[in-house]
């Protein structure tokens, strides 16, 4: 186990997390961080020339259609049911003072 985690680094992340931990606390989360470090450690052991870096496990691509107009300018059609119209648009009534 990592010696790296020392009590006053697991009372700094208690006060950026807003923690009040308990001496066992402390103990179990020196613990916990050790490993972890211990575990990056062994990662970073690995030979990862030649891997390409990458964002996600999966092939991604742009999966947005393209925005292409399907209906033609049904304004009129539209503007045939406004109980009230001015111009090209509805009519309303006024709503500020």
């Amino acid at each position: 186990m990592s010696n790296r985690i020392t009590d006053e680094t697991i009372a700094y992340v208690g006060i950026l997390a807003k923690l009040e931990l308990s001496e066992e606390e402390v103990r179990r989360a020196k613990k916990d961080m050790g490993e972890m470090l211990d575990y990056i450690d062994k990662l970073n052991e690995l030979d990862t020339s030649g891997i390409e870096p990458a964002s996600h496990i999966f092939a991604t691509g742009n999966v947005f259609r393209e925005d292409v107009v399907t209906n033609g300018d049904e304004s009129g059609d539209i503007l045939a049911n406004a109980p009230r119209r001015k111009g090209n648009g509805f009519e309303a009534p006024k709503t500020i003072g």
